[in-house]
Order: C-alpha cells, then sequence, then structure tokens
C-alpha cells in the first residue's frame, strides 16, 4: 500500500478537469531529462488512452538515449515548431506543467503557457513552486515527478488503465531521477511501485542497458578525457570534472552525451560532493551539476554559489561567466563549507 501523499481535493479536482477536456497539452522543462519525459509520456499514455487529443510539448531537444521510449515520436520541441506548438498551448483546455518549479525553467515556451486561457495543474517534485497554476501538486519528498504520477494515477483509480509503454515511461524517469536507485531512493515505496510497474510486464533490466548502455565511442573517449583532466580537492573530500565547447567540439558532443558524469567521482574513496562544469553551446553561460552522498546538502551550495536549487543529493545552477571563474567561484565555495564536508 502506498501512503496518500497527494491531497484528494487535487485529486477530484484534476478529475474533473479531465472529464471536461478534450484538448489537453503536457509541458516540462527545458533540457528535459529521464524524469521530464518519462512522467509526460506515462501521463500521455494514460491521457491518450481515454481518447483525448494530447500533445506533450518541450522548449528543445532531448537525449538520444531516451528516443526509444515508447511515444518520443510524437514529442513536439518547441525551438522547431513555434508556431504550430503556440497553437496547440494557446487552445488546450488542460496544460499539465510536470517536473518544473518556475516558468522561466520553460525558457521561450513561458510567455505562452502564461498566455494560455487553460486550466494548468503542476506536478512536481522541486522545492519552493511558483504560484502560476490553479492545481499545484508539489512533493520534493518524492524521489520524482514521474513517481508522482503513478501516485496520482493510482489515486485516481486507474492502475489498470496503465499500459505497458506507460510503465516503461514511468520507471525510466524513477531510475534516471535516482541515478539507477542509487540517490533519494531509500524509500520502501519506490520499490513497492517497481513492482506494480513489473506487473504490466516491463523489462527494468533491459530499460537500464537502453538507458546506460547504449552511448556512442566518442561519448566513452569524452569520458576519458573528462576524467583524466579532474580535479579533486582532498582537503574538503570534494571533486570537480569540467567541459568546453572546444572539447564538446573535439570529442563530437552530442545532447545527452555527459549525463550521469558528475557521479562518477563520487566512487573515489571519501570523496562525498562532485561538481560538473560544463559550457553551453547554445547561451553563453556555463551549466553546473552538483552531486553529494550522505547529509550534504547540494543544494543549499547551488543557491548561495550558483544561482541554483534542487535536492539535497543531486542539485544544479548557472555561471555567467569564463570556466576559470566558474571553477574560481567553486573553490571559495569549498572553503566556506569546508566544516561540513569533513562532518
Amino acid at each position: 500500500m502506498l501512503t496518500k501523499v497527494i491531497e484528494q481535493t487535487k485529486i477530484d479536482h484534476f478529475t474533473k478537469w479531465l472529464e471536461r477536456a478534450d484538448k489537453i497539452v503536457i509541458v516540462s522543462h527545458v533540457s528535459p531529462d529521464g524524469d521530464a519525459i518519462g512522467s509526460s509520456l506515462g501521463l500521455w499514455h494514460f491521457l491518450d488512452a481515454q481518447d483525448k487529443a494530447v500533445n506533450v510539448i518541450v522548449p528543445n531537444a532531448f537525449p538520444d538515449f531516451l528516443k526509444w521510449m515508447p511515444g518520443s515520436r510524437d514529442i513536439l520541441l518547441y525551438d522547431r515548431y513555434k508556431e504550430f506548438a503556440g497553437k496547440l498551448i494557446a487552445e488546450a483546455d488542460v496544460i499539465c506543467c510536470l517536473d518544473f518549479n518556475a516558468l522561466k525553467r520553460i525558457d521561450s515556451m513561458a510567455d505562452a503557457v502564461a498566455a494560455s486561457p487553460a486550466r494548468k495543474i503542476m506536478i512536481d517534485h522541486h522545492l519552493h513552486p511558483e504560484d502560476f497554476c490553479d492545481i499545484t501538486v508539489s512533493h520534493p519528498e518524492i524521489s520524482s515527478t514521474s513517481e508522482l504520477i503513478f501516485r496520482l494515477l493510482c489515486r485516481m483509480g486507474s492502475f489498470s488503465d496503465i499500459s505497458k509503454e506507460g510503465a516503461e515511461c514511468i520507471y525510466t524517469g524513477m531510475m534516471t531521477d535516482t541515478g539507477g536507485f542509487t540517490y533519494n531512493s531509500n524509500s520502501r515505496e519506490i520499490y513497492f511501485i517497481i513492482s506494480e510497474l513489473l506487473s504490466k510486464g516491463i523489462d527494468k533490466d533491459d530499460i537500464y542497458r537502453k538507458v546506460y548502455n547504449t552511448y556512442s565511442e566518442s561519448r566513452l573517449r569524452l569520458m576519458g578525457h573528462v576524467l583524466s583532466e579532474m580535479k579533486v580537492y582532498t582537503p574538503y573530500n570534494a571533486a570537480l570534472i569540467s567541459l568546453t565547447r572546444a572539447e564538446q567540439g573535439k570529442y563530437d558532443y552530442i545532447k545527452g552525451d555527459s549525463e550521469g558524469f558528475v557521479n562518477i567521482p563520487l566512487s573515489i574513496k571519501n570523496v562525498c560532493f562532485t561538481c560538473f562544469l560544463r559550457e553551453d553551446t547554445e547561451k553563453q553561460m556555463i551549466k553546473i551539476s552538483l552531486r553529494s552522498v550522505g547529509k550534504f546538502p547540494c543544494n543549499k551550495f547551488a543557491a548561495d554559489f550558483f544561482n541554483g536549487g534542487g535536492h539535497l543529493n543531486a542539485s544544479g545552477g548557472e555561471y555567467f561567466g569564463s570556466m576559470a571563474e566558474a571553477v574560481k567561484v567553486f573553490e571559495q565555495g569549498l572553503e566556506k563549507y569546508k566544516e561540513l564536508l569533513n562532518a
């Protein structure tokens, strides 16, 4: 049995919306990850089976290792089909905002979503949700938005309507947002949900292989290069890896090739905190990814130094400046947090 996390009034409200809605749009954040795509497609499969006109729209492209997922070919990229996507958003009866807590997280789609007269629901697990939806289902204590989608559908009495394809998507989102169930995944209920998804006929081993073991040769060589340049800060039990635009070009980088890199230095004995700095190839900024083990607060570090946030052991941010400057800021942060890093 699952704990009743989501308020019943919100479930009832959303159910009534769906009964009356003909056109539904699902949107998720810029540079969609496994949880964004998994939760969106998990909900899409359910709504599509209810004979709803439903579309998934994301701001830009998502990684190749997620394109095997059932329904991924039907995802609309806003930056490529802005006029058509904008029309769908404007004419929607309901917009489901998944895996983001602020309009800025959907980048160029923000104005279109904000201006749409559609009823809006947020389903998300990040801290500090902004007030831009009519219904806000926000539970930072839950491991992933995909888990929230599963819980929502079950509470709606629709477990039997979750297809194998939808279950595959939900599982993928849960798996990727916990690093293959290696962090934010100590809740017993997560494994009850997995058992229920297995009852739908999913092959979790095959899903793992498709996500984590189907990268290109250049990605493996890129990983080797990044690790060869890694900095280990022994007095702080921390490590730093980075990736410049030039290095991305040298190794034929495609979106998703650096997925999981930030976790690798955590395998070093005594390292409890890692940072990955990657120069964005489209914007003049550096993307920050942070990971930790134990009680070290990645999200607080991200908020203090990189205008970011997230979860205790997994968070991110942005830095507008050079790579050298970003490294310097990170090192300043290590000094400030030295006591916690050595706790």
